[in-house]
């Protein structure tokens, strides 16, 4: 995958679902042809790319603080 945020990958990820869902999976002009990527694929993606965004830009544990309690 692209070394970019995972933010900026979700922007390209929804605009090229939005291109798909606005002028349809392929279309054919004459004896040309062209097929975008698969709907399916890219909103596993965009799925994925949600839940890092999320979870603080995909670092493990990124919003997580670790409390000691010593003797009681």
């Amino acid at each position: 995958m692209d070394s970019k945020e995972p933010a900026a990958l979700l922007n390209e990820v929804e605009a090229a679902i939005s291109t798909i869902l606005k002028g349809g999976q392929s279309y054919k002009i004459g004896s040309r042809s062209l097929t975008r990527a698969d709907l399916g694929t890219l909103t596993k993606l965009r799925n994925e790319l949600l839940m890092q965004v999320q979870a603080g830009g995909g670092q493990l544990l990124a919003n997580t603080s670790v409390v000691f309690f010593e003797g009681r």
